[in-house]
């Protein structure tokens, strides 16, 4: 169902697609936007057991193109250092496909925020985030990403210096 990589010897290991997506403070959302175009959107998020949440106000494009259809893809680009004397850069990123959810049970909702609060804040106390959380949870929407399909890729170049150094 998914396309295999065309560049093998660039392809990322699951466990190095999965450090990109702990460290990545952001990403990009990609749905089914209206009239049939598509609708890509920068978020937060947090990368949690296989699948992505990410908060969201509980109406808009994005909410609406959810509904619409739950299929999605979700990028991160880990590094992106440009080479200009070769035309190309040093670049590492994640491209994810998974279908989403919006999160109804208020304790999936408040596990979800939690870690997103805890990603962005880790040194706060349990209980300021518990007050933000809180007096915020009104118009908080909680989106989840679960991964069907997850691959990794690095630029040639950076290939190149990783088989030099082995």
């Amino acid at each position: 169902m998914f396309r295999e990589m065309r560049r093998g010897l660039q392809k990322l290991s699951d466990a190095e697609c999965e450090e990109i997506l702990l460290g990545a403070s952001s990403g990009t959302l990609a749905l089914s936007g209206d009239d049939g175009y598509p609708y890509a959107v920068p978020l937060s998020f947090v990368y949690s057991d296989g699948k992505i949440f990410f908060h969201s106000a509980a109406s808009g494009h994005k909410i609406d193109a959810v509904k619409r259809s739950p299929k999605a893809s979700f990028c991160v680009i880990a590094r992106d250092d440009v080479l200009p004397e070769k035309y190309t850069t040093l670049f590492k990123s994640v491209i994810v496909f998974g279908k989403t959810r919006i999160l109804t049970d208020e304790n999936e909702i408040y596990a979800a925020i939690t870690r997103l609060a805890e990603k962005y804040n880790p040194s706060d106390s349990a209980e300021n985030r518990r007050a933000a959380i809180e007096k915020d949870k009104a118009g908080l929407c909680m989106i989840e990403l679960d991964i069907e399909h997850m691959s990794g890729k690095e630029g040639i170049e950076l290939t190149r210096m990783r088989k030099k150094q082995q």
